[in-house]
């Protein structure tokens, strides 16, 4: 009866394949598990994939081979093509950012950015920093690759990082000279891209009922949060005049 020694004495190439990169191919099969017999008795030979692998949605997709070229290295994976449906199929979660959170990644097949499996590429390869000195670690803090629109951070945000892009406002708040500077941008801001949040959730009512009467919106003195201290007074609107 043939044993695996009795394989590789003929057979070079495939052992060798197996006992550098052959995972479970090594640990848990022998060849005659696989090849279960050998020409001229038997000439088919060569197992398909799904003899073994049936269960799950990535084991029904077409052409193994496209991707595990070598089944005795089954882990060398080959991503080439549009290679985004058998992606999915074991990474499902990115698979739902990219349908629920349009953005341009959204059209790009999953091997244009993770050109050999498991390869997560840095934001900084394809994109240009918004500001010389940021780095891939400044990128990840507002951004996920899957829903990069979708901009998130955490209350210690460093400002300089919001400045990056915000540079108008982050210069009126510097030179402004009021406790406002002192603060991060993610204080006022927080959490969410966008959020404009009221000034009473800090302030509550810091003027007498009169004055607020005549000027009930804060910007109707304090023109701009990040320039608190040029003052544009508007016009208190007209007391109306009473009916004969």
């Amino acid at each position: 009866m043939l044993s695996v020694q009795d394989c590789a004495k003929c057979h070079k190439e495939a052992p060798r394949d197996i006992e550098s990169g052959g995972g479970a191919h090594k640990s848990e099969v022998t060849c005659l598990d696989c090849h279960d017999g050998h020409p001229p008795e038997k000439r088919e030979i060569i197992p398909a994939c799904s003899r073994c692998h049936a269960d799950g949605a990535h084991f029904q997709v077409k052409g193994c081979l496209g991707c595990h070229r070598n089944p005795h290295t089954p882990l060398e994976i080959t991503l080439e093509g549009n290679a985004t449906a058998a992606c999915m199929t074991c990474h499902e979660e990115p698979g739902v950012q990219l349908r629920d959170f349009k953005s341009f990644h959204s059209t790009m097949t999953c091997n244009a950015c993770h050109r050999r499996h498991g390869l997560v590429p840095r934001c900084l390869d394809c994109h240009e920093p918004h500001a010389p000195a940021m780095v891939q670690a400044d990128c990840t803090r507002c951004h996920r690759a899957h829903m990069p629109l979708q901009v998130a951070y955490a209350p210690d945000l460093p400002a300089a990082l919001c400045a990056a892009c915000h540079e108008e406002k982050a210069a009126l708040l510097a030179a402004g000279g009021t406790r406002h500077k002192d603060l991060g941008c993610a204080k006022c801001h927080q959490a969410k891209h966008k959020m404009v949040p009221k000034c009473a959730d800090c302030h509550g009512v810091p003027h007498p009922a009169g004055i607020l009467a005549k000027f009930p919106r804060c910007e109707d003195c304090h023109k701009d949060a990040h320039d608190l201290n040029h003052w544009t007074v508007a016009r208190a609107a007209p007391a109306a005049t009473p009916k004969p």
